[in-house]
């Protein structure tokens, strides 16, 4: 057992390996092999199968600079994705603000609620609009 752990670590140096973008792979793929089984349909099939051999590739890979850079343009995309979902809850959790856009700029700026309507100054581009709390 020790022998083939130490062949694979041979065979695995100077690659790549596994990095977040190859899990999401491994298990948007194992979705997809289970919906097969639910939906009796190729089509998932074969996309779980075009999945795992992009991310055996990848992860088989030498060109690490290449694989790097797909995963930190992953990294960033999920973070916009994570980012947007965060702000939503938290928006939603403050029951004592509102939160408007300045017509001009597009800044996002906090007001409390419950005021009625009232001049809104944007701290960013200095635009003064009225809107209802």
């Amino acid at each position: 057992m020790g022998n083939f752990k130490e062949k694979l670590q041979r065979f695995m140096m100077g690659r790549y390996g596994v990095d977040q973008l190859g899990k999401t792979l491994l298990y948007v793929s194992v979705i997809l092999l289970i919906l097969d089984i639910i939906f009796r349909t190729n089509l998932f099939f074969w996309l779980a199968v075009v999945l795992l051999v992009f991310c055996y590739v990848r992860m088989f890979s030498k060109n690490y600079s290449q694989r790097s850079a797909e995963n930190a343009a992953y990294l960033r995309f999920t973070g916009k994705v994570k980012g947007v979902f965060t702000r939503k809850k938290n928006e939603a959790m403050d029951r004592e603000h509102r939160i408007f856009s300045c017509p001009n700029c597009k800044q996002r700026i906090r007001v409390p609620r419950g005021k009625g309507k009232i001049s809104i100054h944007c701290p960013k581009c200095g635009t003064d609009f009225i809107k209802r709390t």
